[in-house]
């Protein structure tokens, strides 16, 4: 009698869990129709209720039509990659309806871009005049880059504790950012639980402190996408709207702790301020924004831009935290500085905050993973013979995760210049593809040249709003959990 196979991939419970996710996402949009009828959009309200009954009817029938085989309900690595990934593909598809249904956006690859970049924080945008966006579809944007920025999955994790039995270490591992993926809590819904309320306390305080100089709506939106590290805005003119130091300096500071590893974040709010101050890559992080902080003050004062030196440091300093954080609010055009600039901004842009928070980019940790490294293989050039390791915070990185960082960094840069090489293919030029393809990659958002301002995205070819959306998935997801999906070996039975 021969036994029947495992199959390679369990699809039913994948779509199970999906319709779940789907089923939430049609309550988040209860909030922006909500907002849309206190606004008095009602022809907005009814365009959002459209489109949460269409995402909640392809919810309950992938929840509750589609049944796995055998009440086989496991969610292994396979299926915990799989989801993840796909699930940003369906979240933007359903969240992208709004758009389309106002006739905002009249074409499926401007909503589909413009939902992509909301969700995964990157900020890029095809609308050129955002004040002219009625507000529910203003707070949907707002609302989809803090949904994105604690991530999809980490919210189903904390919501639907049985995933964390059935999948729920593969899910945590493959949407969580970081090298060794360290959770707070021995239970994985314990763990998305604190980092969610570490998040929402954080947007709430942020909301109170930008409520009193923009208004409510104007700073709930700015505190969701600056606790994001998203960077939409409501005005074309971005914080500049205002023209106050205070919420320049406000938004700093929160996009400073968006940049932080959420676990410090929650370890400092038990008051083990020690782990923080032990931290090496926290000691690293805040040792690079204040270097380049000081580096591009010093650029603006020999370039003798800006009116005045108050405008100059906080210019300074806040693009900074905004590109190193993936942020993306941007104060000025970096053309003024002849590449100089923009070239150590990209650098910023690549290696982006810390692990486990909510900024993109490869992430600080793996940079001193690299320099330590390269420092150990210089030693043993000279002691050929010599043990070295890399230590992060006084503990040695087994070399399984040494190699792995190096793997990645060198795919971040296959990516980059990948999609720099087709960008220029369509006619952009090259320093402007590099730029836009680092960008979209580490989720920050920001352009360069025929990419430099609001909405200047619209001119590229469809082809290219799909290769940027595709890239800022890629970027969200830290390379691995979606290209692995184009390999054979995921597909193969082991």
């Amino acid at each position: 009698m021969s036994r029947k196979s495992t199959p390679v991939i369990n699809f039913p419970m994948v779509f199970r869990v999906m319709g779940w996710l789907l089923l939430i996402e049609a309550l988040f949009m209860l909030v922006p129709l909500g907002v849309s009828l206190l606004c008095r959009e009602h022809d907005i309200a009814l365009d959002f209720g459209v489109a949460m009954s269409i995402t909640a009817c392809a919810g309950t029938f992938m929840a509750y039509v589609i049944k796995p085989k055998n009440h086989n309900t496991s969610m292994r690595k396979r299926e915990g990659l799989l989801l993840t990934a796909i699930i940003w593909v369906f979240f933007s598809a359903f969240g992208m309806l709004p758009f389309i249904t106002s006739g905002t956006l009249t074409n499926v690859t401007d909503a589909f871009f413009e939902t992509m970049a909301g969700f995964t924080t990157t900020g890029s945008t095809v609308i050129a005049d955002v004040e002219a966006l009625p507000r529910g579809l203003l707070f949907w944007r707002a609302l989809m880059q803090w949904i994105g920025g604690m991530g999809i999955i980490l919210f189903t994790l904390a919501v639907l504790p049985m995933l964390n039995y059935k999948g729920g270490i593969a899910l945590f591992n493959a949407e969580v950012t970081g090298i060794t993926h360290e959770r707070m809590r021995p239970r994985v819904s314990q763990t998305a639980k604190d980092m969610w309320l570490i998040y929402v306390v954080l947007t709430a305080v942020l909301a109170v402190l930008l409520i009193v100089p923009m208004g409510w709506f104007d700073g709930v939106c700015h505190a969701l996408t600056t606790m994001s590290t998203g960077g939409f805005t409501t005005h074309k003119d971005g914080l500049h709207y205002w023209h106050s130091y205070y919420i320049y300096v406000v938004v700093m500071v929160f996009m400073f702790l968006g940049g932080i590893n959420f676990s410090l974040l929650f370890a400092a709010s038990r008051g083990r301020f020690n782990r923080v101050r032990q931290s090496d890559t926290f000691k690293w992080y805040c040792a690079v924004a204040f270097i380049v902080s000081l580096v591009i003050i010093g650029r603006m004062f020999y370039m003798n831009y800006c009116d005045n030196d108050a405008d100059r440091v906080t210019y300074a300093i806040f693009d900074t935290l905004s590109t190193i954080t993936s942020t993306g609010f941007g104060s000025v055009h970096y053309e003024w500085g002849s590449e100089f600039v923009a070239m150590i901004l990209l650098i910023m842009m690549f290696f982006g905050g810390m692990a486990g928070s909510t900024s993109g980019g490869a992430k600080i940790d793996r940079m001193i993973v690299l320099l330590k490294q390269t420092a150990n293989e210089f030693y043993r050039v000279l002691h050929p013979n010599a043990v070295t390791t890399v230590r992060i915070d006084s503990r040695a990185l087994p070399h399984v995760y040494v190699a792995r960082v190096i793997a990645f960094l060198a795919i971040y840069f296959v990516v980059i210049f990948a999609v720099a090489l087709m960008l220029s293919m369509m006619g952009l030029p090259m320093f402007d593809s590099i730029f836009t393809s680092m960008s979209t990659i580490s989720n920050v958002g920001l352009g360069y040249g025929v990419t430099a301002d609001l909405g200047s995205l619209a001119l590229l070819p469809a082809p290219a709003k799909w290769l940027l959306a595709i890239e800022m998935l890629v970027g969200r997801l830290e390379l691995f959990t979606v290209l692995i999906l184009f390999t054979r070996t995921f597909w193969v039975k082991d």
